[in-house]
């Protein structure tokens, strides 16, 4: 198992503990358990990565949260950073359907969460993450408490004309047997900050660079075929109003204002349909907010701490009023 990578701008969070959890044939997840660094305790958040993410991207992130009291697990998704890959050529992004996701998900629950880490329990997932909770989410409705989605993956920020063609060719290629071709991009390149689309914030993108450079082995390319007809599947299946109304767990989704990468509009006409949703868009933040500059990463944790219960001095009810059975408060922002 690939121990956690740490560089001297990125250093590991106090306490982290790293294992692999055996899936089967072979194959693992890297996962690592972060206690908490003050009291008093609050539960475990749960982290759930985007598209090409890895335990290390989150370390400043992890360090934040167990100073506000909780424990913080998080893992690899199969077929990126260290868990096993599986394809031959391993720097390929691919999956075959996302419940593969959320069936991993659920089995380090059960396997790891439960047994070894305090409750209550939250998630806070980020863009194809994000769209993996809402998959695993009607199986949790009575075993996580609360959700917190960041720019989830519920459409790309493209033309109408280039989504249908790329998904018509991600069919026709998955369906010759050639679902793990490129779609978009290729192998992984380290871009510079200028051409980045993700953060405005030069440090952190060149921290998360500097761990890439390190073990350029965490990365993956660009998602092949099979990964785009798998998200796409995902996304149709959660955006329809029958499964929508499965989503019992209170969500706060925190939308960037200024996302390139998925699809605003429609993450708040997701957010409508909601019951138990609250959605607030952070202006002129892009799509990873979590690597993104003070400005925004503050209004972010604002809204975390009024939300999840105890990190506000309160019982988390400033956002979770206007969440539960209730219209969502649309583009709230500082």
């Amino acid at each position: 198992m690939r121990p956690l990578v740490e560089t001297a701008a990125n250093p590991i969070p106090a306490g982290t503990r790293v294992e692999a959890l055996d899936l089967g044939k072979g194959k693992v997840l890297r996962y690592a358990i972060t206690p908490a660094s003050s009291h008093p305790l609050h539960g475990t958040i749960i982290i759930l990565h985007g598209r090409n993410e890895c335990i290390e991207k989150y370390f400043e992130t992890i360090t934040d949260l167990a100073s506000r009291g909780f424990a913080v697990a998080t893992f690899d998704w199969r077929g990126q950073g260290a868990s096993s890959r599986y394809l031959r050529n391993a720097a390929k992004g691919f999956v075959k359907r996302f419940d593969d996701y959320a069936g991993d998900f659920e089995l380090l629950f059960k396997s790891v969460i439960l047994p070894d880490c305090r409750g209550p329990y939250y998630v806070l997932a980020h863009s194809a993450g994000a769209l993996a909770a809402l998959v695993a989410a009607p199986a949790f409705a009575n075993r996580i408490r609360r959700m917190v989605l960041i720019a989830p993956l519920l459409d790309i920020n493209s033309s109408r004309a280039r989504k249908l063609t790329a998904r018509v060719i991600a069919n026709t290629l998955r369906s010759t047997g050639l679902g793990g071709t490129y779609m978009l991009g290729g192998p992984h390149v380290l871009r510079p900050f200028a051409a980045n689309e993700v953060t405005s914030d030069a440090s952190r993108y060149d921290r998360n660079c500097g761990v890439l450079e390190s073990a350029p082995e965490l990365a993956i390319g660009g998602p092949t075929a099979s990964w785009i007809v798998a998200a796409a599947k995902a996304i149709k299946r959660v955006t329809r109003p029958d499964y929508v109304d499965t989503i019992r767990i209170p969500t706060l989704i925190v939308a960037a204002g200024a996302d390139t990468v998925v699809s605003t509009p429609a993450i708040e006409r997701f957010a409508v349909q909601m019951r138990n949703t609250t959605l607030l868009t952070i202006d002129g933040a892009r799509h990873e907010i979590l690597q993104e500059k003070d400005l925004y990463r503050e209004q972010f944790f604002a809204a975390f701490d009024a939300f999840i219960p105890g990190t506000g001095g309160d019982d988390g009810s400033v956002l979770a009023e206007a969440g539960e059975d209730s219209e969502p408060a649309l583009d709230v922002s500082a």
